[in-house]
């Protein structure tokens, strides 16, 4: 992990006083040993195993008893009428489970927890990728989730430097949410609704990771959202809409010891399908395992595993920053479904740079689709973790 990214944050808190830094500095502290030191492993936490009995909407909420969980949003936003997409989109809450069980006092300030959100912006007409984040312990007055009681999941403080909050609310139908950075001049405030209904990732959402018993999760995602509502870049607004994909994903595994990473692909084809694909990564970089779901235009699931794809990356970009070596552009065969499918970054640097977790650094983008001629077939996202020679992935 870069250290040097602690230096910077512990001058900022010293300039907003003392009580603050020691509270940043315990921050810190918790996550390093969190990451580094195994302390999770210490817990009982729950396993995601087979025959699952989903309820929604209340599955949508939170899942104390797993030791991480996430909801992610990612899409392409049209702005101010514009027939073009022109801006890609990230929005993630992260819970990263502590303790498996209440400490054992009683006081509103214990937490079994900590809220790590992740907000980031593409901005293709200036070719600029910005990247926010947050992280605080799930106390009052920083963070939290949400019962089912009312609509709202998650909420969190804004990033230092930022009035206001950040949140994550079900709406009835789908989910809206709002992200704002000052400092990184970028704010989003979004509403969906969904045009396929909720799909399970793996069977009955039970989604293997792994080899051993362990490595799985609970997944399902809403693969098509029709989005609107309001983007400010430096300040200046934008009326947008387009379309997202949604995925809430938990579990109490972590990667194989020989695993450092993953590459994932979500892809909405013009023609009604989707794709999800991710691969696991040993330490020669080689796919050691992987999933993916193919989604009909009717809303019907097929689920492939690592044999059924190939992913032949055909570009790479070097980060001057990270020193991670990314593929920007690849080649996708899934001969069972008759694709063969180009898959192209917009915009080479879309890198998120933790500025709070040392070596925390990993691509984050939208991705074009088209065929071998360079036809437009459709749109996606990519996400890859653990290219960097230490980077990890942010869970």
């Amino acid at each position: 992990m870069r250290c040097r990214s602690f230096a910077p944050r512990r001058q900022d808190a010293k300039k907003r006083g003392s009580g603050l830094r020691v509270f940043a500095s315990w921050r810190e502290i918790s996550v390093f040993l969190l990451l580094t030191v195994g302390l999770l492993g210490t817990e009982q936490w729950r396993q995601a195993q087979q025959g699952y009995s989903w309820s929604f909407p209340q599955d949508h909420w939170v899942h104390p008893d797993y030791r991480i969980e996430w909801w992610y949003f990612t899409g392409h936003l049209r702005a101010n009428g514009q027939e073009r997409p022109r801006f890609g989109y990230q929005f993630t809450f992260y819970r990263v489970g502590l303790l498996s069980q209440a400490p054992p006092f009683d006081s509103d300030w214990s937490t079994r927890s900590l809220i790590m959100g992740h907000a980031a912006v593409t901005d293709l007409e200036s070719g600029e990728h910005r990247f926010s984040e947050l992280l605080y312990r799930t106390v009052p007055m920083l963070g939290g989730f949400d019962s089912t009681s009312g609509p709202r999941i998650a909420w969190s403080r804004a990033p230092t430097g930022t009035d206001g909050i950040w949140e994550l609310h079900w709406n009835g139908e789908a989910f809206d949410f709002n992200a704002r950075d000052d400092r990184q001049g970028l704010a989003f405030d979004l509403a969906t609704t969904p045009r396929k209904p909720l799909i399970f990732q793996g069977p009955d959402g039970y989604s293997q990771k792994g080899r051993g018993a362990d490595s799985s999760s609970f997944y399902y995602s809403f693969t098509r959202l029709d989005t609107r509502g309001t983007l400010s870049w430096d300040g200046q607004f934008y009326a947008v809409e387009g379309q997202s994909w949604m995925d809430h994903e938990f579990s109490s595994s972590v990667l194989a010891e020989n695993q450092v990473g993953w590459d994932w692909f979500s892809l909405q084809l013009e023609d009604g399908r989707e794709i999800m694909l991710y691969q696991l990564r040993d330490r020669s970089g080689a796919a050691d395992f992987g999933r993916g779901t193919i989604v009909s235009a009717q809303g019907e699931t097929a689920f492939i595993d690592l044999t059924d794809w190939t992913v032949q990356p055909q570009r790479h970009w070097d980060s001057p920053a990270s020193g991670g070596r990314y593929p920007v552009q690849w080649t996708l065969r899934i001969p069972s479904h008759n694709l063969r499918l180009q898959v192209v970054a917009l915009l080479d640097d879309q890198e998120n740079r933790s500025r709070l977790l040392p070596n925390l650094d990993y691509w984050e983008g939208p991705v074009q689709v088209t065929d071998a001629q360079g036809s437009p077939l459709g749109r996606g996202f990519v996400e890859m973790t653990g290219y960097g020679k230490n980077s990890r992935p942010p869970i």
